[in-house]
């Protein structure tokens, strides 16, 4: 098979917060934008891409999708990104689940 996931979408209220938010957390740059959505990608093309997507209804539940966001400083990157404005949702041995400012939940995980 001949298939690679090149974007992972994320759904918003607030297309500028979001973008602002994910854009400090992952140092990726805005690759393209307009009223409804945000393309960032990282500087060396090399990940994968993130989208913002401008959508009308709140988030309700649980994340049926999540991203696992890797690091070598664990304590060092979860206080960094809750000072961008995540909330902590609960701490495991080797991870961390935080919430962005619209609540949708991801992990910090220790490489």
């Amino acid at each position: 098979m001949s298939i690679s996931i090149g974007n992972i979408c994320i759904d918003t209220n607030d297309l500028a917060g979001s973008t602002a938010f994910w854009q400090a957390v992952t140092g990726y740059q805005v690759a393209s934008s307009d009223e409804g959505a945000t393309y960032l990608e990282d500087a060396n093309k090399s990940g994968v891409g993130l989208s913002l997507q401008a959508v009308p209804e709140g988030r309700e539940g649980k994340n049926r999708l999540h991203l696992d966001l890797s690091t070598d400083d664990l304590a060092g990157e979860v206080g960094r990104i809750r000072a961008l404005g995540a909330s902590e949702v609960r701490r495991f041995d080797g991870w961390v689940v935080l919430a962005d400012p619209e609540g949708n939940q991801f992990c910090v995980v220790a490489a």
